[in-house]
């Protein structure tokens, strides 16, 4: 990536396509019938967000391992439920509903006719390339995600904010340090602590038991962060309760372990792409094929003036 200074726009793309598979109606179909609702629904999303926030700079950013070895060798519980099918030699199956799986690959081509940066590394989440991305970013972010994890690379004095959709892309909570501290009362680089210590059942993270989100937040207040807490737990001074040293004690395995997890990695091999919003598509003809055999009409239509403005 060249130096990004202008305002990026990173995609978390499969949290996107989800949000349109299940927004948009599954007829919504290509001229053969087949669903194209993902397709679609994804490509108004990014049209509404390039209207209405009009980054200089945009990436798609994939998931290629959904649930990385080296997360799982740590927590092997870590999105264990969401496997449909285990692979020794490769990253394992999701969970994906019948329908959508064939739409991913249209996604996939239409965005690189489109010249739409998508970038996807082996071995790591999209969450991963976000972090990644952000971290090298030298002008302001913005992270579109439906996933809360990414609140951690919420930081004000770099101007990083996440824009969660809560409904379609029309409707989005624009996430700053304060609305972080009004809500859960710790800032972007606190989140990842009160993740881990709260625990998250829809990743499969058990968090420390007994540890809700409002007393990690209390701690997090009382001791700064986690290796605070940790340090407190061997301090017979620290005004913790008997029980909240007893179980911080017992659940020690899992915090020494639990931040590799959680945290997004910032250190992802990128490689050299030009995350410049195109004005026009990459490839037109490969483009106008896609529209014909998948039927993109109207969605892929209004993308394209968007770009061109």
């Amino acid at each position: 990536m060249r130096g990004v200074t202008g305002r990026l726009m990173l995609l978390d793309t499969a949290s996107l396509y989800f949000r349109a598979y299940f927004g948009v109606p599954d007829s919504v179909r290509a001229p053969d019938g087949t669903p194209v609702n993902a397709v679609r629904g994804l490509l108004d999303f990014v049209d509404r967000l390039v209207k209405d926030h009009r980054p200089e700079e945009l990436v798609a950013c994939m998931d290629a391992d959904w649930r990385p070895k080296w997360r799982v060798d740590l927590i092997p519980s870590y999105k264990a439920h969401r496997v449909a099918e285990a692979h020794e030699a490769g990253p394992d199956e999701e969970e994906v509903p019948d329908t959508l799986s064939p739409q991913v690959p249209v996604i996939e081509a239409v965005l690189d006719a489109l010249g739409i940066a998508r970038v996807g590394v082996a071995g790591y989440e999209a969450d991963d390339v976000i972090g990644t991305f952000t971290g090298r970013a030298r002008g302001p972010v913005d992270i579109v995600t439906g996933d809360r994890d990414l609140y951690q690379l919420v930081d004000d004095a770099r101007g990083v904010r996440v824009l969660y959709p809560i409904k379609g892309v029309g409707t989005l909570q624009a996430t700053d340090e304060a609305w972080l501290r009004e809500k859960y009362g710790v800032d972007g680089r606190g989140y990842a602590d009160l993740a881990l210590l709260r625990g998250d059942p829809s990743d499969g993270l058990p968090g420390v038991p007994g540890i809700g989100e409002k007393t990690a937040a209390k701690l997090l207040a009382q001791f700064g962060d986690l290796a605070g807490i940790t340090a407190a737990v061997d301090d017979p001074r620290a005004r913790l309760t008997p029980t909240q040293r007893k179980r911080l004690t017992e659940a020690r395995p899992y915090l020494a372990v639990a931040p590799k997890v959680v945290r997004v990695a910032d250190d992802v091999p990128l490689p050299e792409v030009d995350t410049t919003l195109p004005r026009a598509p990459k490839d037109p003809q490969a483009l106008e094929a896609l529209a014909e055999r998948w039927g993109l009409g109207g969605s892929l239509r209004r993308l394209l003036t968007t770009l061109a403005v």
